[in-house]
């Protein structure tokens, strides 16, 4: 075979095979991107974070919280975080009298 056309068919298999790698790449990179709409997830929405909560009216925990805010609320709630300052005071003596093994009341 001249050499002209093994260098021609060389050089058509280098670019078969760089054809399919950038293909393979570019699916994955597909594949692996997160895919939202930008207008419907909360999270993103600075128009969300500016409206009031639409509870506020029915419920006073609800007053002053943007719908952002009542989202988050709303887990918060459904995990058992504490809601207030006290509550994580407490919840933090609550541990701490737990973790102590030599804690005895006084009497």
């Amino acid at each position: 075979m001249k050499k002209s056309t093994k260098n021609f068919v060389w050089a058509s298999l280098l670019l078969a095979g760089g054809a399919v790698l950038l293909t393979a790449a570019y699916r994955k990179s597909q594949r692996d991107a997160i895919r939202f709409l930008e207008d419907t997830d909360m999270r993103n929405s600075e128009k969300i974070d500016q409206m009031e909560s639409v509870d506020a009216g029915l419920d006073p925990a609800e007053r002053g919280l943007t719908q952002l805010d009542s989202a988050m609320r709303a887990e918060w709630v459904a995990n058992g975080f504490p809601q207030t300052h006290m509550e994580m005071k407490e919840l933090a003596e609550k541990t701490d009298v737990e973790k102590n093994t030599n804690y005895a009341p006084n009497m």
